[in-house]
């Protein structure tokens, strides 16, 4: 593979730089010694960084063997010193780890008496309103569990926007939605069945179910959903 590049990254146009190509179009719109020059960040005295990246590229022929090689072999690459080969190997090692990766479950709810249950024990007593929502997949199970804010609904902050942006940035298939009732009456007031008939309209448009809506007292709690009202 053979691409013209300038002697210096600042002869290339801003447009056709990796960083702000990346940052315009995404991470896979990148070419793979795009990628690279974004890691090595820098060239060397009359090659740029993507001159660079290309020279490591056909150094060791392919991915697989840029992957394997060890910091000596990166540094028999003209322009990579200790530094940059430690870094690229740090960066090398993380992408692998980050690929094995799983998802981390945090519990599974298998009924609005096991949720209303575990936001009793966490909820009560607290002297604030606080609104907290269960991101579950598929399986519903618990794939992250966050507090989006805290002060009553009737309160501006209070919409289901900042509910659902948390739903899509976890990917989540399903939500259950639970917030206290400091007074500790666990009764849904009329602000409370308009959130929660807001939020099953949201989700239904969204194709991100809401499961429940739970209320938490001092020492019970209500499900919305089993009283028909999502």
């Amino acid at each position: 593979m053979t691409i013209k590049t300038m002697n210096l990254i600042n002869e290339v146009p801003i447009q056709s730089r990796p960083r702000e190509r990346l940052e315009h179009y995404g991470e896979k719109a990148l070419s793979n010694h795009e990628l690279l020059a974004i890691l090595l960040r820098t060239g060397t005295k009359g090659t740029n960084v993507l001159s660079l990246a290309l020279s490591m590229l056909n150094h060791f022929g392919n991915l697989y063997h840029l992957k394997t090689a060890s910091c000596q072999e990166l540094m028999a690459v003209s322009g990579i010193g200790r530094i940059k080969a430690i870094e690229l190997k740090a960066a090398i090692e993380l992408g692998m780890r980050i690929s094995q990766a799983s998802q981390i479950k945090i519990g599974q709810i298998t009924s609005s008496t096991k949720a209303g249950e575990m936001l009793l024990v966490e909820m009560k007593g607290l002297q604030q309103e606080h609104v907290v929502v269960l991101f579950l997949n598929t399986k519903n199970e618990i794939i992250k569990k966050e507090t989006i804010f805290i002060g009553g609904l009737n309160s501006s902050v209070a919409h289901p926007r900042e509910i659902f942006r948390g739903a899509v940035r976890y990917s989540a298939a399903r939500i259950i939605v639970g917030h206290n009732h400091p007074s500790g009456n666990p009764d849904p007031s009329e602000a409370d069945i308009q959130f929660t008939r807001r939020m099953s309209e949201c989700g239904e448009l969204m194709g991100i179910e809401l499961l429940d809506h739970i209320i938490v007292g001092e020492s019970e709690f209500v499900s919305l959903k089993e009283i028909g009202i999502c």
